[in-house]
């Protein structure tokens, strides 16, 4: 699962191995009094442009704080998930790292490899918590404590064709609920257009829909319950309904052919080929469909518009209620203070207003979106800074195992090939399994 790093490989991979990474780090460092502390600081991005503003970062706080040396580490996606745990329990543990937040980070944080930050964060009247979006803070909380530093946050939200909803006499701020949803999709198939490009193929896009469904039949109780494997878990009836109103979108056919086949970037293609009306995805998505049309360009922007996942009628759910990615910087256990200090400079206001310039994030420090120049994502920023919930992917939240049968299950009852009920039951019987 990729997705949620958000970040696409770029042309030019800088997979400095580890071992050759701190090589070189030594090398250079050679000349430098030995008082200096190395602060190492381990990523997963891979776009030149966003690293050197993270380059241009560190050497500001190196500016001001000669006797601290600050190395970026490298590892691609997949190595980082597989090598990390090893690492932790290492010598060669890295200071801080990326996390995706979720199940992952409550293990990661169960194995006692991790910094507890509660008492950093909330000293001087809790200054330092206070510098974040509530949600981002609590998103990373387990038990109690602060197990991450806020970096960024995603939503996951509805991308239309404006030119394809005039053409239908469609209105996006006539869809509120999910009923208007259904009967849009419909519209739109009757004027001839596909309603919607699905990505079937990698399976977690079309998870979301199940996500925001059970989110807004059952609320955070009914999934907080599901996940802690009280009550009903999984098979409580408001999710059993979620699973029957995405069979019920299944059964209206709204994706183009061969969708159950279709990658993330194809399904990006279709949309940014203007070949389906509707994609329910990232907060980067002009940019990203831009770059996956056929002809480079895309739609354009003031031709793409976005609303929120409407409601279900008589659920708890709130249509301010966000589902989306959240990521922060675990530090681990035995970092020295002179990383702490670094990651609080670096996930500043002042700091993330210069990635959120770059187009790099949504912030999670408070304020920082005034940096945003792309209007739909400040548009997807002003829609987190009024969640009232906002709920980490499934798939990560749920953990590897459980989040691999939610995808499963999502496409399988979109296609018609699985009940809700039996649905619910794959995702419970993991769950009690995990």
């Amino acid at each position: 699962m990729t997705h949620h790093g958000g970040m696409a490989p770029a042309g030019a991979k800088r997979l400095v191995g580890l071992a050759a990474a701190t090589a070189v780090a030594l090398l250079g460092g050679a000349g430098l009094a030995s008082a200096q502390t190395v602060v190492k600081w381990m990523h997963v991005e891979t776009v030149p442009a966003y690293i050197q503003v993270w380059e241009e970062i560190a050497a500001d706080y190196e500016g001001q704080h000669p006797d601290v040396d600050v190395q970026l580490q490298f590892l691609e996606n997949e190595a980082f998930k597989a090598k990390l745990p090893t690492l932790l329990q290492s010598d060669a543990a890295p200071d801080f790292f990326y996390s995706w937040g979720g199940g992952v980070l409550r293990q990661q944080s169960q194995t006692g490899a991790l910094m507890d930050l509660t008492e950093a964060m909330n000293a001087d009247n809790g200054a330092w918590a206070k510098s974040y979006k509530p949600a981002a803070v609590n998103g990373l909380t387990f038990d109690g404590k602060v197990f991450a530093v806020p970096y960024r946050m995603g939503t996951i939200s509805f991308y239309y064709n404006k030119a394809l909803f005039e053409k239908a006499g469609l209105k996006a701020e006539d869809i509120k609920t999910w009923d208007d949803f259904l009967q849009a999709v419909k519209t739109l198939k009757d004027a001839g257009i596909t309603p919607i490009a699905g990505g079937g193929g990698d399976k977690w896009p079309l998870h979301f829909y199940w996500s925001y469904l059970v989110m807004r039949n059952g609320g955070q109780e009914v999934f907080d319950k599901a996940k802690n494997n009280e009550g009903d878990g999984f098979l409580d009836p408001t999710i059993i309904k979620a699973g029957a109103q995405l069979a019920e979108l299944g059964k209206l056919e709204p994706f183009q052919g061969g969708y159950l086949g279709a990658s993330w970037p194809q399904t990006l293609g279709v949309f940014g080929d203007g070949k389906a009306a509707i994609l329910l995805g990232f907060e980067h998505t002009e940019p990203n469909q831009r770059n996956n049309a056929g002809d480079g360009k895309g739609l354009a922007p003031e031709n793409i518009g976005r609303f929120p996942f409407p409601v279900v009628e008589g659920g708890p759910g709130k249509v301010t209620d966000t589902l989306g990615g959240l990521n922060g910087w675990a530090v681990s256990k035995n970092a020295s203070p002179a990383a702490v200090d670094f990651l609080r400079f670096m996930t500043s206001p002042e700091q993330e207003k210069k990635m959120a310039a770059a187009g790099m994030i949504i912030p999670a420090a408070t304020g920082a979106e005034d940096g945003l120049k792309n209007p739909l994502m400040r548009e997807a920023a002003d829609q987190l800074a009024a969640s009232t919930w906002h709920q980490n992917f499934f798939d990560q939240d749920l953990g590897p195992s459980v989040g691999r049968v939610v995808n499963d299950v999502s496409v399988e009852i979109l296609a018609g090939q699985m009940s809700p009920e039996e649905g619910a039951q794959m995702i419970q019987d993991a769950r009690e399994l995990d």
